[in-house]
């Protein structure tokens, strides 16, 4: 009987979808597989029990039986709701040899299909000898621009430099003016067989690509299909980005092996710091300076916005750090979510008095306007 709980296992919920169980299937499988972690006897021993729980929960006669009695097994006969297991406590096979197992072809294409997506470059091995193609390198950009350019956008002309195609050997690699012959590597089969304790599989052959033959390499460029070059390509940048943000430009990275699609492109933005302005999300932040007579009975004043000048509203009493909101002054959401706000904080700048006069009238103030700002401050 089966000691784990196989949903537990994959992480996911009783009443999930096939689809989520395979997409949880393959994203522990990347993780633990043997191949990956060559050695590591925990991590083998996590793989088995993902395979274990894969191939009851895959299969909806078997994970209705798992759902009913809790456990599966091949055996179980005369039981309401289906059949039933072969042996208590023996549990699923989970060897990659699929001429050896029991499941129908369906099911065995799938378990092909999975692990050529995980370990054979997304494509999985049918014998067609045709050459592995692999997506190529994806490549970074670093983008700097200003302040202004990333709340309001822009359009600019990139040049970079990437993988080209070799235009000679057309991305194969190979000197197609000579003959080929039988690979040393996979004896013309294209295929490699691989073991790993009693879990086997057999991926398309690392030296031929799959193809089952190799020739010479092409002398133009070395053998790797791919040459130095560059490209230039205009861009618009989104208004609303900020520093960090990755913009994917599809098929503008390096070529891909034996002739396979290209890269992408991916621009990381960095903005320059402003002169006044800060950024907090969306909303953009300022200081503005105020006087005291300002401050004490209100006025209008100008402050810098993105846009332009915009007049603000001092109302009297004003005190030193207080903040106003200017609605739909801030910056675009690159979510479409709407704009942000410009927040205005206004300090109090306190002039500096030396003569006695201006002293005079200070001390009249205070006599006429009686205040303890620290009353309420506990004495101790």
């Amino acid at each position: 009987m089966a000691k784990d709980d196989y949903y537990a296992v994959l992480g996911v919920a009783r009443n999930a979808k096939e689809s989520d169980i395979k997409k949880a299937y393959r994203r522990l499988a990347r993780k633990t597989h043997p191949d990956v972690n060559p050695g590591d006897k925990v991590a083998e021993e996590r793989f088995k029990k993902i395979q274990a729980a894969y191939d009851i929960l895959s299969d909806a006669k078997k994970r209705a039986i798992y759902d009913q009695f809790g456990f599966y097994s091949d055996n179980i006969k005369d039981q309401p709701g289906g059949a039933g297991f072969r042996g208590a406590g023996e549990g699923p096979a989970w060897g990659f040899d699929f001429s050896e197992t029991d499941a129908g072809p369906d099911q065995q294409s799938s378990f092909r299909d999975i692990f050529s997506e995980i370990f054979g470059g997304g494509r999985p091995y049918k014998g067609s000898r045709e050459p592995q193609q692999d997506k190529g390198d994806d490549i970074e950009h670093h983008l700097n621009i200003s302040f202004d350019e990333a709340i309001r956008g822009l359009e600019t002309r990139l040049a970079f430099n990437r993988a080209d195609p070799c235009t000679v050997c057309g991305g194969s690699g190979q000197d197609g003016s000579r003959a080929q012959m039988v690979c040393p590597t996979c004896k013309g089969t294209g295929q490699e067989t691989r073991a790993h304790g009693i879990m086997r599989f057999s991926p398309a052959c690392r030296t031929c690509g799959g193809t089952g033959k190799v020739g010479r390499s092409c002398a133009h460029c070395g053998g790797s299909g791919r040459v130095r070059g560059s490209d230039t390509i205009t861009v618009r940048i989104p208004p609303g980005v900020d520093t960090g943000y990755r913009m994917r430009v599809a098929g503008k990275g390096s070529a891909g092996k034996n002739a396979g699609p290209q890269g992408d492109l991916y621009l990381i933005i960095t903005v320059r710091p402003h002169e006044l302005f800060r950024r907090e999300g969306n909303d953009i932040l300022i200081t503005v300076p105020i006087t005291v007579t300002e401050a004490a009975l209100g006025t209008k004043i100008e402050v810098p916005a993105i846009s332009g000048k915009t007049l603000l509203r001092i109302p009297p009493g004003t005190q030193s750090g207080q903040k106003f909101r200017l609605h739909g002054k801030g910056v675009p959401s690159l979510r479409g979510e709407g704009v942000g706000n410009q927040i205005v904080e206004v300090r109090v700048v306190v002039p500096r008095v030396a003569d006695e006069r201006s002293k005079e009238i200070l001390r009249e103030l205070a006599r006429l306007n009686p205040e303890d700002p620290r009353a309420g401050m506990v004495k101790h």
